[in-house]
């Protein structure tokens, strides 16, 4: 697999320095030259060059992970790396600490793939880059070092689904098993609550490249090896419009998607500012869209317990941000 990989690999470290000029990783398309030490909409600028002019990354966790759906997790759990900062805004994120606080440390690329190699040693079933758009361009060179060095496990992209089309066509082959969000079916909710314009267009565009480049879900033993999974987490009053996205999935003839509706919504960070948001999600509200999905005839669909919005809340101060 990583023979082939590593070509892939090569031509995206070709790309992606042109995609940083005027950025357009995501769909904020902010045009910052990022090479030249600019910020984005996402608060980074070069990767947070150091002195030595090597591209950094804001790592805020790295761990095996219990908590993914169980495809990604098998025994030896998923080799989690969280990165800091993010391109979205969401008033609701259970992860701010990172995300918008930018809690974590910076790393070059040779110390990226250490971890990369840790965890593949501690038993990792993979890598999973949680939000790693934009520090892609140290990413993938970490991942070229490690694998030099002996790094064979699938690479799970882990994501907002906010991407650009030219961005990901960039990773052909670099990627085993996409792992987006979709958030949201309508754009003034995107807007408000995640300051992400063209948010719907920009996600569905995005989900189809990734399908376009691995496909279903494929597996070796029950752990994932290469594919999609679909992650949508549902909303209280179908603010995530769950039935929108379901029945354009079937429009689109994705039936055989894996598909996973998360329960895990709580009122965090902002969510409180916000009448709407204010309430966890109700029983009903998740119980009603998983009948949707059921009737639509998804056959791949993975489902969460109410609780899991209190077993998977994460403090990232601690070392296992996941460990209650």
């Amino acid at each position: 697999m990583w023979n082939k990989k590593f070509s892939a690999i090569s031509h995206a470290i070709h790309e992606v320095p042109a995609l940083l000029q005027s950025c357009c990783l995501c769909g904020h398309r902010c045009g910052t030259n990022r090479l030249e030490g600019k910020e984005g909409f996402c608060r980074v600028g070069p990767s947070a060059t150091q002195e030595s002019g090597v591209p950094s990354v804001r790592c805020s966790s790295h761990t095996l992970h219990f908590g993914e759906e169980p495809m990604l997790v098998g025994r030896g759990g998923s080799g989690t790396v969280f990165f800091g900062r993010c391109n979205l805004r969401c008033v609701f994120c259970q992860n701010y600490q990172i995300s918008q606080e930018g809690l974590g440390q910076d790393l070059l690329p040779s110390e990226l793939a250490r971890i990369f190699l840790d965890l593949q040693s501690q038993g990792a079933e993979n890598i999973n880059l949680v939000t790693p758009t934009h520090y892609i361009y140290p990413i993938l060179l970490a991942l070229e070092e490690a694998g030099q060095a002996g790094l064979t496990l699938p690479i799970v992209y882990n994501t907002n689904g906010y991407e650009s089309v030219e961005f990901l066509k960039a990773l052909d082959g670099v990627i085993d098993v996409y792992l987006p969000d979709l958030k949201y079916m309508d754009a003034s909710a995107a807007i408000k609550y995640s300051s992400a314009p063209n948010y719907p267009e920009t996600a569905k565009a995005a989900i189809l490249e990734m399908y376009r480049q691995v496909g279903p879900l494929q597996d070796a033993n029950g752990v994932a090896t290469r594919g999609l999974i679909i992650r949508h987490l549902v909303l209280p009053q179908n603010l995530s419009g769950s039935y929108e996205f379901l029945l354009w999935l079937k429009d689109e003839g994705l039936e055989e998607v894996t598909l996973s509706l998360m329960s895990q919504y709580s009122p965090q960070y902002r969510a409180r500012e916000f009448p709407e948001l204010s309430q966890p999600l109700s029983p009903k509200d998740y119980a009603d869209v998983v009948d949707f999905a059921v009737k639509l005839g998804f056959e791949h669909l993975l489902t969460q317990k109410l609780e899991s919005r209190d077993v998977y809340l994460p403090d990232f101060r601690e070392e296992k941000p996941f460990e209650q």
